[in-house]
């Protein structure tokens, strides 16, 4: 059984044959989250792995699925982190999943630097409005806009975190490519695999996935582009296998 509370509901992460909270009021995660849980290396047997701005959990449990190391996921809004305790506790993943409620920018201090062997991270996309712009719903608009973390704290956090030799990496959208890798340079993140994502053929790419690795050498490889959907409308065979594991 699990405790559902307001609008909250169970639902199904197909492929991994997990299920996950979500509330359409509070938070939902999409597609981005699951492109990069499948988009990093992860070491299989074993590994030290820790996601930032981890919502309800989507990322670790989507991981899960991918190694048999420990995750540590990292969520400042209370009502998202327990959202996320719960589905850790429903699909009986209690010992290698574990969340933290604090704030990323501590979170070095607190875990201790050079730690993980993998950080990830779906970070707030925009930058933050007017109050007359902002998304009225609190959950909402933290989750999609930098009023408690921005792109340089994400970044200085997740090379904290990682080893040296550790991955790093991140979705985000196309337009901030260039912040990323200045970024990610400036804090030791070294760029190395990148792949853009296109909602369908013709159009241009609306998310950008991007993993570095700490103090490597340069030399980034564009890997094939990924289209969510074909001339029909529908998912493409590369989607429908990372959704539903056709």
């Amino acid at each position: 059984m699990v405790n559902l509370k307001d609008d909250e509901r169970l639902d199904y992460l197909l492929a991994e044959n997990l299920r996950i909270i979500q509330s359409p009021s509070v938070f939902a995660f999409s597609l981005d989250a699951v492109l990069l849980a499948r988009f990093v290396y992860v070491p299989i047997q074993k590994g030290n792995l820790i996601d930032l701005c981890s919502g309800n959990g989507v990322i670790p449990l989507f991981l899960s699925a991918r190694t048999k190391g420990e995750i540590t996921g990292v969520e400042i809004q209370e009502r998202l982190y327990d959202m996320a305790n719960r589905s850790i506790e429903y699909n009986g993943l209690q010992d290698r999943l574990h969340m933290i409620h604090g704030d990323i920018k501590e979170i070095p201090k607190q875990l201790g630097y050079g730690k993980f062997d993998v950080v990830t991270c779906n970070p707030p996309y925009f930058p933050t409005p007017s109050k007359d712009e902002m998304n009225p719903n609190e959950y909402l608009a933290i989750a999609r806009h930098e009023i408690l973390c921005t792109l340089e704290d994400a970044i200085k956090a997740s090379s904290q975190l990682a080893k040296q030799g550790g991955k790093v990496a991140f979705v985000h959208r196309p337009g901030r490519l260039l912040d990323i890798i200045t970024l990610m340079r400036q804090y030791r993140l070294e760029p190395k695999r990148v792949q853009f994502v296109y909602p369908k053929k013709g159009k241009e790419a609306n998310t950008l996935l991007v993993e570095a690795i700490k103090d490597g050498s340069p030399d980034l490889k564009i890997s094939p582009p990924l289209f969510v959907y074909d001339e029909n409308d529908q998912y493409t065979p590369e989607i429908r296998a990372i959704l539903y594991g056709e």
